[in-house]
């Protein structure tokens, strides 16, 4: 069973970088579609990017593409965000997610995702 632990959140400046990591504290990752969500106060829940189980597939939404990246290390159960070009309408709390269903893990309203991370809160100053 996965156990995902998030880090790096935190505040920062428009225009700065920010690196999510999460890691699955259970060792049973490389099997896992990953993914990187994302809810502001007063919003639905937004998928930000996902990466299939070995990479051949990504996501990106639109807000994001040119700006974030997805990426993993198998070897260390860990997935990453690579945040840059930071805007105000970035803030949220973000969430790591894991399905072996990469479908599932990218249809909306994600109802059958099955692994959640507890969040970390990203915050971006005008």
């Amino acid at each position: 069973q996965v156990q995902l632990v998030e880090s790096g959140g935190g505040l920062v400046q428009a225009g700065g970088s920010l690196r999510l990591s999460c890691v699955d504290s259970r060792r049973t990752f490389s099997r896992y579609a990953m993914g990187w969500f994302r809810r502001a106060p007063g919003k639905e829940r937004e998928l930000v990017a996902a990466m299939y189980w070995n990479g051949a597939a990504t996501y990106y939404a639109d807000s994001v593409k040119g700006r974030f990246t997805i990426s993993r290390d198998n070897a260390k159960d860990t997935v990453y965000l690579q945040m840059n070009s930071l805007k105000p309408e970035d803030t949220a709390v973000y969430y790591c997610a894991a399905d072996l269903l990469y479908n599932d893990l990218v249809s909306s309203p994600f109802q059958r995702v099955r692994y959640w991370g507890q969040g970390t809160q990203v915050t971006v100053s005008s």
